[in-house]
């Protein structure tokens, strides 16, 4: 998968076309998790959720999942992990935490020492508040399910957005699918330490089949305050706005904005 891993853990039936990250991948394209099966690993011998991470950016691309928070605290003293499996698919080790990672483990994703005194805080993409058991929760705690994130738009409008998420699930009579991606710059992306890449934007797509008007919620938001307006017009002093939209319109934003033919985000 070159640069490229999928790591599954809790995919279920989402109808995901992975046809569409084209963009991302080099080398190979598929419609499942599949081929790639030699890079899946588990937390606690579970799986929780499916990630897309690009070693070269060490940052997961989107992440896949069942959202099912079960209203417990956020799991407290949480050491942040790192994938072994990414290092050599020979390693039968789930995520675990590592205080001085060896240099094999830097080169293929992002430390915790990335982050310190950077000015971005750990952004998650299937967030911890989303999951359901406390090995649930503290699955989400691996530096591949995370993203550089400006603080205030991690603690304001991205947090009111996940909260609204998990109000939504109230009243969804199944299961509810979630994607949530990031959209890097168009050039010259930035990098903190100059390993990790910071995002431009991150978006959000949920379904829950038993709801009336079907999949169609979704949103996007500003990470960087000074960004261009071409996703996003500026409403907003701190300049991290975001925006619920149809899904419908979210294919548009990425159809054009990753030159796709078509966008098409889950199966019918």
């Amino acid at each position: 998968m070159g640069p490229h891993t999928y790591s599954f853990t809790h995919f279920g039936s989402l109808g995901i076309q992975l046809t569409w990250f084209a963009y991302f991948l080099s080398l190979y394209i598929t419609t499942d998790f599949k081929p790639c099966i030699t890079f899946f690993y588990r937390y606690e011998n579970q799986y929780h959720f499916a990630t897309l991470y690009d070693r070269n950016r060490r940052i997961p691309l989107f992440s896949a999942y069942i959202l099912s928070p079960g209203g417990g605290p956020r799991p407290k003293n949480t050491k942040w992990m790192i994938e072994p499996r990414l290092v050599s698919d020979k390693v039968n080790t789930g995520m675990v935490y590592q205080k001085h990672p060896d240099q094999n483990v830097k080169n293929s994703q992002a430390v915790s020492e990335d982050y310190k005194h950077s000015g971005y805080s750990r952004g998650h993409l299937t967030p911890s508040g989303h999951q359901q058991t406390k090995e649930n929760k503290e699955a989400t705690f691996t530096l591949t399910n995370i993203v550089p994130q400006m603080e205030k738009f991690n603690s304001g409008p991205w947090n009111t957005l996940e909260n609204e998420m998990a109000e939504r699930f109230k009243v969804c009579t199944s299961k509810m699918y979630v994607i949530t991606e990031v959209i890097p710059y168009e050039s010259n992306e930035p990098k903190i330490n100059d390993r990790v890449t910071v995002p431009e934007y991150l978006w959000t797509a949920y379904c829950c089949p038993t709801f009336e008007a079907g999949c169609t919620y979704a949103a996007v938001g500003r990470n960087y305050p000074n960004s261009k307006d071409d996703i996003l017009e500026e409403n907003t002093k701190h300049g991290h706005d975001l925006k619920e939209m149809s899904l419908e319109d979210l294919e548009k934003i990425l159809q054009k904005r990753l030159k796709m033919p078509e966008v098409r985000l889950f199966k019918k």
